[in-house]
């Protein structure tokens, strides 16, 4: 117990940690601007950063804690991964590199569940009894790289986050970008951007509509009307119709506002679009270190050899499985949002100069484009269970709205080290949580 104790600690440490490495991804826009001081800024995304736990749910969470099998391993590979992951986010912040804090997450438990597989079998395969079924392994099969899901649904592992390192960049860029021709079109005197716009808009109710369910579980108030509105899938939709019809309004009107008009209005709207980016920092963040922390508590279950119900109610945790719900207790998903925003209240100076100025150089209407871009596609991925580097999301973004001036506008030599960053991120923390296993296992 003292072992486990041990672990969520430190995971809901590295959730502080996450919280001010990456902080500079909800604010550094809206500083470099000049819509908020730094210390107003680090308190607008915190307070969404924690608003967040009405938000999400817990897809990315379940997809994180079965990065590796956890009838295989121990509670020393999730101190070994946490540990790893601790030291890289501290040294990528203490040198201003925005490096990803999920990406070194899963990277050190995959690493470190690698290493636990080679100390206890070596590089033979070995069998585990899992529901009553004999399963061979190769030593490398402890970590889960790759799971095609379910019929029509999409593969999960950690293969799929892997890919995404390149892919969430990718789609914050291209969304950036779309956006920023969307208002810049919206600018010049023209029937057809508006026709456009109402077009867009007319998609988007439709899109929401069809996206909301209507049929609730367990609902939270009397009023059927209500439930559905505060259920969390829904808000999380209602949120994205919201943000697109908001820029849509804008569009409308854009053309007929003066340049000190259409500047004022840009410098509200980023408010949104920062604080819709921390929603979606916080519920895609808090959620790996849920899944930390839940895979924690299963493999204790495991290994102690009592029946989850046998078990003190703030650790009866179970991952969905098929049709099954899993069972989260809620001082978790407390817990960890509390930690991110407390973390992300403590700020990341370093980071918010590199990602607000020497990427591109951001104003107001490349902050709007940039941060709305990133919450967009970490809205639909964290909805794909898919857990996204914050981080890789908002600098392709914020490269996106770079381009749409001139390729030349965007500091691709800083761009370059960053997107080396990001590569090695994996390696080094997997490299490292190995380490932590082997000298771990010499004192426990």
């Amino acid at each position: 117990m003292t072992l486990l104790i041990t672990i969520i600690v430190l995971a809901l440490i590295f959730d502080y940690i996450n919280g001010f490495h990456d902080a500079a991804n909800a604010i550094a826009t809206v500083v470099a601007t000049k819509v908020l001081t730094p210390f107003q800024a680090v308190v607008w995304a915190a307070f969404f950063n924690f608003l967040a736990y009405w938000v999400f749910g817990f897809g990315v969470a379940d997809t994180v804690a079965k990065t590796a099998h956890t009838i295989d391993i121990n509670l020393i590979v999730i101190l070994a991964g946490v540990i790893a992951a601790i030291c890289w986010n501290l040294l990528t912040w203490w040198l201003g590199i925005p490096s990803s804090s999920s990406h070194t997450l899963i990277g050190g438990f995959a690493g470190a569940a690698v290493a636990h597989a080679i100390y206890m079998h070596g590089f033979s395969d070995y069998t585990v009894v899992e529901d009553g079924v004999t399963i061979t392994r190769h030593w490398y099969n402890i970590v889960n790289w790759y799971d095609p899901g379910k019929p029509g649904g999409l593969p999960t592992g950690v293969i799929i986050i892997i890919a995404f390192i390149f892919l969430a960049p990718l789609v914050g860029a291209i969304a950036s970008y779309s956006i920023s021709i969307w208002l810049l079109n919206a600018a010049r005197k023209s029937i057809y951007p508006k026709i456009f716009t109402v077009a867009l808009m007319i998609v988007t109710v439709w899109f929401v509509s069809h996206m909301m369910i209507n049929d609730i579980g367990k609902p939270r108030f009397e009023s059927h009307f209500w439930s559905v509105a505060f259920e969390p899938h829904n808000i999380k939709w209602l949120l994205v119709g919201f943000i697109v019809l908001s820029i849509s309004a804008f569009c409308l009107v854009f053309s007929s506002l003066s340049h000190h008009q259409s500047e004022k209005m840009l410098k509200k709207m980023q408010l949104l679009s920062s604080a819709a980016f921390s929603l979606g920092h916080g519920g895609n963040d808090s959620q790996k270190v849920m899944g930390i922390i839940a895979a924690a508590v299963i493999v204790y279950v495991n290994k102690e050899g009592v029946a989850l119900e046998e078990m003190p109610a703030w650790l009866q945790v179970a991952l969905p499985d098929g049709e099954t719900p899993g069972i989260m207790p809620e001082w978790i998903p407390l817990a960890c949002y509390s930690a991110i925003a407390a973390g992300t209240l403590s700020g990341g100076w370093k980071i918010v100069k590199t990602m607000g100025s020497k990427i591109t150089k951001v104003t107001s209407f490349e902050g709007v484009a940039a941060e709305t871009a990133g919450a967009l596609t970490l809205y639909f991925t964290e909805h794909l269970k898919i857990p996204v580097s914050t981080t890789h999301t908002i600098t392709g973004s914020i490269i996106g709205v770079g381009l749409t001036k001139r390729v030349s506008a965007v500091r691709w030599g800083v761009t370059v080290s960053l997107i080396w960053a990001w590569i090695l991120t994996i390696p080094i923390s997997a490299l490292l949580a190995a380490i932590c296993y082997y000298v771990l296992n010499l004192f426990l």
